[in-house]
């Protein structure tokens, strides 16, 4: 959802969106696993001239702020690292995110920036260290991202189920990823049914919210046909988390990670940019299935519910639409 990568600018997708600075990746150093530590009056220095193998920080430069977060580069004798803080939430926002880049990072796929810490601020928030990448002048080659996405899809398996060892965040809404072992269940109950109830306490609305449940036990006939495996989604794939490296190579960021329905990753293809060579690349890797078309919309349902409850009615005509079609559709 909201990106926590450098400086604030304006987006048709969003109300706050952050476009990102080039990040710089240091190979001269292996790094443990991210844990959480004793607290220090600087835990963020203290790693990094530890176990980040630095002898001393040359610099520190802003790279932009943001709507939920602080980025800063750390620039070292050992190279640099991304940084970012937040000063009033607490590290699980930090660790849900790191847990997810680490699984993407293992499925030896796509090119994301791996973490190395996450820990708690000692005048409160939390941190995390991660790797920083420099980014090229262009976004890449969208039939190498479509590929790359559909190879992380097709190597991230599990056989927990739908969901995450962790609940974590789309944007600064709450994500439920409570294992479930039926994908029209696990996205009825905490995707769609979470956001309808958001909607219903935060605004009152009781319409979108009765005709949305209808829709959520009305919409099983949109996968028949299918069997969906629990893939690894990156789960918030829009423009903002999408980039390339300095070698053209395409990188994402800024997870919203859970074990899903490979076709839930184009939840966000409204404000994604994708093209007709990203989905050729994609399903040469993974085959469309039947029905693709039909179910299309209800993963954009997903995305504007939630714009709804963080930034308003300006959303709501978009979630509503989709929510009267598909029940015209089902004739429920």
């Amino acid at each position: 959802m909201v990106a926590h990568l450098g400086a604030i600018a304006p987006s048709s997708c969003f109300p706050c969106r952050l476009t990102r600075l080039p990040r710089l990746s240091s190979t001269k150093h292996k790094h443990r696993p991210f844990i959480m530590n004793a607290m220090s009056d600087d835990p963020i220095r203290e790693w990094i001239l530890s176990e980040g193998n630095a002898t001393k920080i040359t610099g520190i430069s802003p790279v932009g702020g943001g709507c939920i977060n602080r980025a800063n580069r750390y620039d070292t004798d050992a190279g640099s690292f991304f940084v970012k803080t937040n000063r009033s939430i607490g590290p699980s926002m930090f660790e849900g995110e790191a847990l997810g880049l680490n699984a993407m990072y293992k499925t030896n796929s796509i090119h994301v920036p791996k973490p190395y810490k996450v820990g708690s601020l000692p005048t409160g928030g939390s941190y995390i260290i991660m790797e920083f990448i420099e980014f090229g002048a262009s976004r890449g080659d969208q039939s190498v991202l479509g590929r790359k996405l559909a190879e992380m899809h097709r190597a991230g398996k599990t056989d927990k189920g739908f969901g995450f060892d962790v609940d974590n965040t789309i944007g600064s809404t709450p994500q439920i990823n409570t294992w479930t072992s039926d994908w029209i269940q696990f996205y009825g109950e905490h995707r769609l049914g979470f956001q309808l109830k958001l909607a219903q306490d935060q605004y009152g609305d009781r319409t979108i919210y009765e005709k949305g449940q209808r829709l959520v036990r009305s919409m099983g006939p949109l996968f028949d046909g299918i069997v969906i495996e629990p893939c690894l989604l990156h789960g918030d794939l829009w423009s903002g988390n999408i980039s390339a490296d300095k070698n053209g190579e395409p990188v994402i960021l800024d997870p919203a990670c859970y074990y899903g329905h490979n076709e839930a990753e184009f939840g966000m293809s409204w404000c994604a940019g994708f093209g007709g060579s990203f989905y050729s690349a994609y399903f040469e890797v993974m085959p469309k299935q039947p029905g693709f078309e039909k179910r299309t919309d209800l993963y954009l349902l997903y995305h504007y519910l939630n714009h709804y409850n963080l930034f308003g009615s300006g959303y709501r005509s978009s979630a509503m639409s989709i929510i009267d079609d598909y029940l015209r559709i089902l004739k429920a």
